[in-house]
């Protein structure tokens, strides 16, 4: 730092406060730069040894313990500051989430089944939570029930959808199963685990819903007729239906569809909406192409098909934390609102779609998605019929169930 004795700070023309170092044998920028004489511009020059008195040693000390400091705390000052940061009670009223649970619903008799990092189970928020199932595709740990994730992901989605204590979730009625088939960075990369994963939600636990929380970009990873691709087409083929994350690539010009497997057909691709109600800048673009067949995609399996809040939505996270509650933003945590919207609605008219076999076939799943097309709300996308961000506009819940119900004939 003793370099620092022998240069001067030099005040830029269009922004003063930003000071560079250069040569005192240097010209500098001419006094018309600044409005004023040369001999005045060369008078704004200072020495540069006061600032290495600043920032070495004690300036340089101080900021490496005040950033230890704060990444030590951070998770307590974020968990203490919830009660004056944004709250996210609204986007379960403004979806109909609440509506529809004020009617009676939680998702009793439904079966939901999230692929993701695990669970942290011993929260407070989940003490009435009927875990049905859970299996480790990462590492074979059948028996140990906890959430790898280092921002502990799957713990958050959970809670989002069924936390019955401080929080609320969309369903906390529902049995949940949970696979632990993401790594620690919580990304989708390892297939072949995702893929047992969803196969593993339609065989043994056999879900109602497969909740994918969760996506690869289009050609990186699982692609088109990869084995996560083909275990989500055989749920649906079995009348499982299938939610996923749009994903959060909006702002890549590189990347012109929604996630894998959100771009299966038979899947609702869920982007993310604000609390204004306007789309996500980061909620990932649909493709106007098929990429599973020939032509154009058509209604009501244009991508996305729909949005919900998505943004700075407050969770359960990991109990080694305290209070173990974070804010997390994404299609991921909007894929878990519309989860959970749909396994309320599956309460309601769930045998209806059934009928008497008891198995929801591909008309009626065919109902839910008409259904869900055409009872979206369009104000985010400006009343238009299909947004390639926007889907066919945001979650109604209220409405989706009373769409399917006019479908079914249903008083």
């Amino acid at each position: 730092m003793g370099t620092m004795d022998n240069l001067e700070l030099l005040p830029e023309p269009e922004e003063p406060r930003m000071m560079t170092t250069i040569d005192p044998d240097a010209p500098g920028y001419p006094g018309e730069a600044y409005g004023v004489s040369d001999e005045e511009a060369r008078e704004l020059r200072s020495p540069a040894f006061p600032l290495r008195e600043i920032l070495w040693p004690w300036g340089a000390i101080t900021f490496a313990f005040g950033a230890a400091f704060m990444l030590l705390v951070w998770p307590h000052i974020n968990a203490y500051l919830a009660p004056v940061l944004p709250e996210t009670e609204w986007a379960y009223e403004s979806t109909g989430i609440r509506e529809l649970q004020d009617s009676g619903l939680d998702g009793s008799g439904i079966h939901v089944c999230m692929v993701d990092t695990g669970i942290d189970a011993s929260h407070p928020d989940f003490s009435n939570l009927t875990l049905t199932g859970f299996r480790d595709f990462y590492e074979d740990e059948h028996d140990l029930v906890r959430d790898v994730g280092e921002d502990s992901h799957g713990t958050m989605m959970a809670g989002l959808l069924v936390a019955d204590g401080k929080l609320r979730g969309a369903a906390p009625g529902v049995d949940l199963s949970v696979a632990l088939a993401l790594g620690p960075s919580g990304t989708s990369g390892q297939e072949d685990m995702v893929a047992q994963a969803i196969r593993w939600c339609r065989i043994t636990q056999k879900a109602d819903i497969v909740s994918l929380s969760l996506g690869s970009e289009p050609g990186d990873g699982m692609g088109i007729q990869s084995e996560t691709t083909l275990a989500v087409q055989e749920a649906l083929d079995a009348g499982i239906f299938v939610v996923a994350a749009a994903g959060n690539t909006g702002d890549d010009p590189d990347i012109s569809d929604v996630s894998v497997p959100a771009n299966l057909p038979g899947v609702i691709a869920v982007g993310a909406s604000t609390r204004s109600g306007s789309v996500w800048s980061n909620s990932a673009d649909g493709s106007l192409d098929n990429p599973y067949g020939d032509g154009n995609r058509s209604y009501p399996d244009q991508k996305p098909e729909v949005t919900a809040p998505g943004v700075l939505l407050f969770s359960t996270t990991t109990t080694l934390i305290e209070p173990p509650y974070a804010y997390s933003t994404g299609t991921s945590d909007s894929t878990v609102l519309v989860t959970g919207a749909l396994a309320l609605i599956l309460e309601l008219h769930g045998a209806a779609l059934a009928g008497d076999d008891g198995v929801i076939d591909s008309e009626g799943m065919g109902i839910v998605k008409r259904a869900l097309a055409s009872s979206c709300d369009k104000t985010g996308i400006d009343g238009s019929p299909h947004d390639t961000r926007g889907g066919y506009g945001m979650l109604d819940a209220v409405q989706w169930a009373s769409d399917i119900a006019f479908e079914l004939n249903l008083a």
